[in-house]
């Protein structure tokens, strides 16, 4: 049998015609895939800036928000801190004003003093 004997017997087969639906099918069932996702692809790449957009002006929302929260407990802490602080510095000034007028006086009463020996 010569070989162009057995190709016309190949191809005039049963099963040949079997593998090359097969195949033709696969190609269809590619085909119409690869359709749908240029389709679904060029879907995304027109919404794409505008949800990109979207979630960057949520995300910025968020970051403003936590920012102005994080403001408004760090004034409530300095507040709360200076308050205390202002307290304890009102309450030292008192305590030591006495301590400081006396010393004060004692000094201006000593150079008073040796002002008027040197004079």
């Amino acid at each position: 049998m010569t070989i162009t004997t057995q190709a016309k017997k190949i191809t005039e087969s049963k099963p040949f015609y079997a593998l090359t639906g097969a195949g033709d099918i696969a190609v269809e069932k590619a085909r119409a895939y690869a359709s749908t996702m240029q389709g679904k692809a060029e879907t995304v790449a027109r919404e794409l800036p505008e949800k990109a957009k979207g979630y960057a002006d949520a995300a910025a929302s968020r970051f403003n928000r936590l920012y102005d929260d994080l403001a408004s407990r760090g004034r409530k802490v300095v507040s709360r801190v200076s308050g205390e602080a202002a307290l304890e510095l009102t309450e030292v000034s008192e305590t030591a004003e006495p301590a400081i007028a006396a010393e004060t006086t004692s000094k201006r009463t000593g150079r008073a003093r040796s002002t008027a020996a040197r004079g």
